[in-house]
């Protein structure tokens, strides 16, 4: 079986990562410091898998450490490189956190990469890229506007790196540009387990609705959209992680024709804030209690996908629909609610 070395792999996409390349037949080794994540969220994968993965609780900004992983793991097929701080207003309140991290450890991590030769890698881009498009949907050739965040600027300058260095080195990529991640595992086994207040829309629904939170707020409600709230395209996390599978597939059997290739991952559809929160009201029979807030700093007003590329190179596709997020996500609280109260880690009693 070929190794796949999944940095932040305890993560709400790593972990569905890991299921979908086990699955798949690879084995797997994972990086992940746990400063955001859960290290307990890998018992999940053991039990929907039956495979127990290895992770190295390693810093990526520190280099020697990042190297003692490869040194103990000769014979990396791939890398696919999730590690990395997502919050978009936390990335505006302490930018050079997110600069420094997140492009630290995407240098380090490709360092290693030339190091022991692993031939190939996949980077967790993002929509974010965008900027604020001038039309929609977006396809993989939209120009690129300057980012709303110091996090999508880490993430184009992530990009940027990765073309420059191909230009010298055997290293074959490609760029997964993600949309908006939401749902869980259908086991209801694995899922997003946010650390603190949570940053992105779902988990705020979900905690609100499980009484964790005593309300959510809606940032905006005067964007020229068709109800006032942001537009974004909402895609299931089982379909993001499968599509990482699909793209070391594409690059190990040499159908890239670039060193460094790009793929939109978005369902081609854009919900609004408002329409993702009546489809939670439907799925999960109740009220929700949210109020309208101001406008957020470094929010888009509307993206969404042309996916077309990626269901035609990659013969990808999505398989869940709106609907199914917020069930899977709804699924996801509850259960964490019954077995995890407070998302206290279980290894910490």
């Amino acid at each position: 079986m070929k190794k796949i070395l999944v940095t932040g792999g305890c993560g709400y996409i790593g972990v569905h990562t890991l299921v979908d390349l086990i699955e798949n037949g690879f084995d797997v080794v994972s990086i992940d410091n746990n400063s955001r994540s859960h290290a307990s969220i890998l018992h999940g994968v053991e039990r929907i898998t039956g495979k127990r993965v290895k992770n190295y609780p390693v810093d990526l900004c520190n280099f020697t450490d990042t190297q003692a992983v490869f040194q103990e793991n000769p014979h990396i097929s791939g890398i696919i490189h999730f590690a990395a701080y997502k919050a978009v207003g936390e990335s505006v309140e302490q930018p050079l956190m997110y600069f420094d991290n997140n492009l630290n450890a995407l240098i380090n991590i490709l360092r290693c990469a030339e190091e022991f030769q692993v031939p190939h890698f996949v980077f967790s881009s993002s929509c974010t890229v965008y900027g604020n498009p001038d039309h929609v949907p977006v396809t993989e050739e939209t120009p690129m506007k300057p980012a709303e965040s110091p996090y999508g600027y880490t993430k184009q300058m992530g990009e940027e790196i990765i073309r420059h260095l191909v230009k010298t080195s055997p290293l074959k990529t490609v760029l997964l540009r993600y949309f908006n991640p939401v749902g869980a595992h259908p086991s209801a086994l694995i899922g997003e387990m946010p650390l603190g207040k949570p940053a992105n829309l779902v988990p705020a629904i979900t905690q609100t609705a499980a009484g964790i939170l005593p309300e959510m707020k809606v940032f905006g409600q005067d964007y020229p959209t068709r109800d006032g709230s942001c537009v974004r395209d909402y895609i299931h996390v089982s379909d993001i992680a499968h599509a990482h599978t699909l793209a070391l597939h594409y690059l190990m059997d040499g159908k890239n024709e670039t060193s460094c290739d790009v793929f939109n991952l978005g369902s081609g559809n854009g919900f609004t804030v408002l329409e993702v929160i009546q489809m939670f009201e439907k799925v999960s029979k109740s009220k929700l209690n949210y109020t309208i807030g101001p406008r957020r700093a470094g929010d888009v007003i509307a993206i969404y996908a042309n996916n077309e590329k990626a269901k035609n190179v990659l013969g990808w596709e999505c398989r869940y629909s709106l609907e199914d997020m917020m069930r899977t996500a709804w699924d996801w609280e509850q259960k964490l609610q019954k077995d995890l109260p407070g998302y206290v880690d279980p290894m910490l009693n």
